[in-house]
């Protein structure tokens, strides 16, 4: 039996906050320069070389890329092997604390959905665990805005409606979205399982965007479906060409046979997210 420390688990999140607000991914700077060379409209073209510098300059000054440096979500794969000294969670919530606190980043977090009283430190964050084999501790943490948060969307299908109804109720969410999550946007698309799982599987395809392993089959209609986004002529920050869109990603479940649960979260031109294995 391995034991952890919850401080050790505090500091280490409190790095992942503060780095992924402050250092863009590498994937994601790599498809943005890359759109820069192609994008055609001149418009879009400027806006997305702002984008870049904005990048450049969040690295060189310690500086949040984005004002709005999110709710927290976090995911933490527990190998079965290991001990943790002290509560998780709140080791979890005392390293957010600490790097929004030396971050210097926006408290966004209100205590109440109606009463709406800020927690003032950014607290708490939406964890969820999972326990696998082994004696590490994975950590995962994906500082979400709400420009894009704001336009997910999920919906129960009917078998019948299969991939036919699931790429037009995935076009149909990113039209509706439109300049709102700040495009170039990234679409991460969970399928199967139940309501919670598909939204929850959405939500991590954001971080598997570029992984190299997929299902050929999945891999086809990310394909398919990013040319069909970036068709929509929304473009970057809604002034059109042909920029919409970075990647989908598609991650699926085995479901119950009455029924197709699919689940599209969207994350803007940054979606933030660090890890790290303790």
């Amino acid at each position: 039996m391995r034991i952890i420390k919850g401080t050790k688990i505090t500091e280490t999140i409190a790095k992942l906050c503060i780095d992924a607000n402050i250092y863009a991914d590498s994937d994601i700077r790599r498809c943005i320069c890359a759109a820069h060379k192609s994008e055609t409209l001149p418009l879009a073209q400027n806006a997305l070389g702002m984008i870049i510098e904005n990048m450049e300059i969040a690295e060189t000054e310690k500086m949040p890329m984005c004002q709005d440096t999110g709710l927290v979500v976090v995911f933490i794969e527990i190998g079965q092997d290991v001990h943790v000294q002290g509560s998780i969670t709140d080791a979890v919530n005392e390293g957010v604390r600490r790097g929004y606190r030396d971050g210097y980043f926006r408290a966004s977090i209100v205590a109440d959905p109606i009463r709406r009283v800020n927690t003032g430190d950014n607290t708490p964050a939406v964890i969820h665990f999972n326990i696998v084999d082994g004696d590490k501790i994975k950590i995962m943490v994906m500082p979400k805005g709400f420009g894009s948060e704001n336009k997910g969307a999920v919906r129960m299908l009917t078998p019948s409606e299969g991939l036919a109804g699931i790429e037009s109720f995935m076009l149909e969410t990113v039209k509706k979205a439109g300049a709102d999550p700040c495009p170039p946007i990234l679409v991460g698309v969970g399928v199967g399982g139940t309501m919670e799982k598909a939204a929850l599987l959405s939500k991590q395809a954001l971080a598997q965007m570029y992984d190299k392993e997929k299902d050929p089959y999945w891999a086809e209609v990310e394909d398919r479906l990013l040319q069909k986004i970036n068709e929509l002529n929304i473009g970057v920050a809604g002034l059109g060409g042909k920029t919409t869109a970075l990647g989908v990603r598609i991650l699926t479940y085995p479901t119950h046979i009455a029924g197709l649960p699919v689940a599209v979260t969207i994350g803007c031109h940054v979606s933030r997210h660090k890890s790290a294995v303790l």
